[in-house]
């Protein structure tokens, strides 16, 4: 790489982007790499501090900073991803649809002990959307070995995707509320409006709800007509905690569903229950779910939505950021719950 003094540049061709900064105004590239260099850009050179301008010379086996940007990208790329252009050194990875954001978090931080290499990513298991900025690239230094690049590709090579997002279903969606308070009419149900809204809000479609008492026939039996008109996911309100005369959990059990979790360690919503009957997946709401903002049912609605499989190690790594702090106003998911 040859120094020049700006005066001196005009003809020459700019080896790497410039950046202009006026606080509060203005971030971002004032010129772009291979922009050949004329007599009224000195100024405006000089005025963003540019003495001296750079001449590059790439060597055999070392990579510009865009050229390394790309390729860390493009090894990066799973499927329903986008690139951006490369800009001032960097690639951006968008979502290409909107989906559930999935990545591979060991991979990351592997590629990220390669000397030099940069690579910052949203959390995996967050819902986006189409055109939203997953992550970033570059390489810190204007030139790099090729060869530093050439590690993470072999490293993305063995986690295969790394970023990716999975496309949500629309699924049909059944809801049996239980409690004697509901079915008899005491009090009005609160819970199936909250689960209707949020299930709505990914896509997906109410197409019956069924009100029991707190009586185990009564629930597999809701439970099972629902999946003979065509449901593709359970979702029970009530009956979760450990009173007697709460039985949800009992009953889904006692259908021979396949348990995931009864009991969730996130806060709130730990009485969160999973399980899959007849190959449908069922959900048990604790009450939390009617009057908090985020719960457990947030974090794992959207992994079955979009069939993601979840077993009870996803679900005890939960407890990792689990914890809720109630802010106020919710910000989720631009916050730390659940990451």
């Amino acid at each position: 790489m040859r120094e020049i003094k700006t005066k001196d540049a005009i003809g020459q061709v700019l080896a790497h982007d410039l950046t202009k900064i006026v606080p509060g105004r203005f971030k971002g590239r004032a010129f772009k790499k291979g922009h050949i260099i004329r007599q009224g850009d000195v100024e405006e050179l000089l005025s963003m501090g540019k003495e001296h301008i750079y001449i590059l010379e790439i060597k055999e086996g070392q990579l510009h900073e865009d050229d390394a940007a790309m390729r860390l990208a493009n090894c990066l790329k799973g499927p329903n991803i986008e690139l951006s252009e490369t800009s001032e050194g960097k690639v951006n990875i968008l979502a290409g649809i909107n989906g559930l954001l999935k990545i591979n978090r060991e991979a990351i931080i592997a590629m990220n002990t390669v000397p030099d290499i940069a690579i910052a990513t949203l959390h995996s298991n967050r819902v986006v959307k189409q055109g939203e900025k997953l992550a970033g690239t570059r390489a810190v230094p204007l030139v790099i070995e090729e060869e530093k690049i050439r590690t993470v590709e072999t490293i993305a090579d063995n986690f295969a995707p790394v970023i990716s997002v999975m496309p949500i279903r629309s699924l049909k969606i059944g809801i049996i509320t239980t409690g004697s308070e509901v079915y008899k009419g005491r009090i009005p149900d609160k819970f199936g409006p909250v689960v209707k809204r949020k299930v709505e809000a990914l896509g997906s479609k109410v197409i019956d709800q069924i009100f029991v008492p707190d009586d185990v026939k009564e629930i597999q039996s809701a439970v099972n007509k629902l999946i003979d008109v065509g449901a593709e996911l359970i979702i029970t309100t009530g009956g979760m905690s450990v009173d007697p005369d709460d039985r949800t959990p009992g009953a889904i059990k006692g259908l021979g569903a396949e348990l995931i979790t009864y009991g969730t360690p996130v806060l709130p919503g730990s009485m969160l229950l999973l399980a899959y009957h007849r190959g449908i997946p069922v959900m048990g709401l604790p009450g939390c779910v009617m009057y908090e903002k985020s719960t457990s049912f947030d974090l794992i609605l959207p992994r079955v939505l979009a069939n993601d499989p979840v077993n009870r190690e996803d679900i005890a790594e939960l407890g990792y950021g689990g914890l809720c702090t109630t802010c106020d106003p919710c910000v989720y998911p631009h916050c730390s719950f659940g990451k």
